[in-house]
């Protein structure tokens, strides 16, 4: 399939670019590069540098490309920056979603994978959390992703052969296993690499934000699934994928890890203790969040291959060690 890939210079996106080819389809990139890099995407995938809220150039590109597929993954993901600045995740992820659907709507494209996320959920569902639990999110990054997921359902229903495909994701870590392809933000805020940062002496510590919540140990608890799994799921989901359908899915890993289990992993894998201190919590982050990821293996055989903690983080312990500055 020829498909649109939307933040395709990201840190998903980009490994989405790569997994889409290797699975034999022909992957488009764009992306407007506030956030991607562009030697994320290799030199001879066709690339757009534009904003998906441009409504004019999105239409025009589906109009003469043809392409049997997009997978939008274009957004802001910071909680705690939505948390300071929500206009800006509304003004970013539901407008750009909207302009998106309006392109989409005038061309011929009728498939829709969505990255969403479990953000979307809040703190009130059950754990692990199903597909069916009620939508509360608690921070304006899941309140941005949550409209965007009504808008494209709406949109289906006056276009009954939309085929369309809610990924709700997880904790998402990891880099390429051959240590060519990662995680570069910046600022940088995921535990992960924030981790793995520090043990390169490149932040004097790891802030914990919170050790009185209630888990087990005090830490936020989260389900971490790696990025190659994360991407493969897209390929497998958007291969099944028919006019008409409406599929929605999690992805993880079934299980979550505490803020200081992870420490603990992290630590065993770069060989030393990685200095941490206890902050105040941030606003917006629930206790416990993971997922509940028996549905999309029922229906397309998907399941995470990266199920070891330690597997996880040694993939980005590659990444980090590499690149200049990790």
């Amino acid at each position: 399939m020829k498909v649109l890939v939307t933040g395709a210079a990201g840190y998903i996106g980009s490994h989405a670019v790569r997994s889409l080819r290797q699975r034999g389809h022909a992957p488009f990139a764009l992306d407007n590069l506030s956030r991607g890099h562009r030697q994320a995407v290799p030199a001879d995938i066709p690339f757009v540098e534009a904003d998906v809220r441009n409504t004019e150039t999105l239409a025009s590109l589906l109009r003469t490309e043809r392409f049997d597929c997009v997978m939008h993954f274009a957004a802001f993901a910071y909680v705690g920056e939505s948390v300071e600045a929500p206009l800006k995740y509304f003004d970013n992820n539901v407008g750009g979603t909207l302009s998106l659907l309006k392109a989409l709507a005038g061309s011929e494209v009728r498939r829709l994978v969505f990255s969403s996320t479990c953000a979307t959920y809040g703190d009130r569902a059950e754990v692990p959390i199903v597909e069916g639990a009620v939508q509360q999110p608690i921070n304006p990054y899941g309140a941005s992703k949550l409209f965007c997921e009504r808008m494209i359902l709406d949109l289906q229903r006056s276009l009954p052969d939309l085929g369309v495909a809610l990924l709700r994701y997880f904790n998402v870590a990891g880099c390429a296993e051959d240590g060519t392809l990662g995680e570069d933000h910046d600022p940088e805020t995921h535990l992960v690499p924030v981790m793995l940062r520090t043990a390169l002496g490149l932040h004097p510590k790891l802030l914990v934000f919170g050790d009185d919540y209630p888990t087990p140990d005090g830490t936020c608890i989260r389900d971490y699934l790696h990025v190659e799994d994360l991407v493969e799921a897209h390929g497998v989901v958007m291969e099944a994928l028919e006019r008409g359908d409406r599929r929605v899915y999690n992805l993880g890993v079934d299980r979550g890890y505490s803020v200081r289990e992870m420490l603990t992993a992290a630590s065993d894998v770069v060989g030393f203790g990685i200095p941490f201190e206890v902050a105040a919590r941030r606003p917006g982050d629930p206790a416990v969040l993971y997922a509940d990821a028996s549905k999309i293996e029922r229906e397309v055989g998907w399941s995470a291959r990266h199920t070891e903690l330690r597997e996880v983080i040694e993939s980005a312990w590659r990444w980090f060690r590499g690149p200049p500055q990790g």
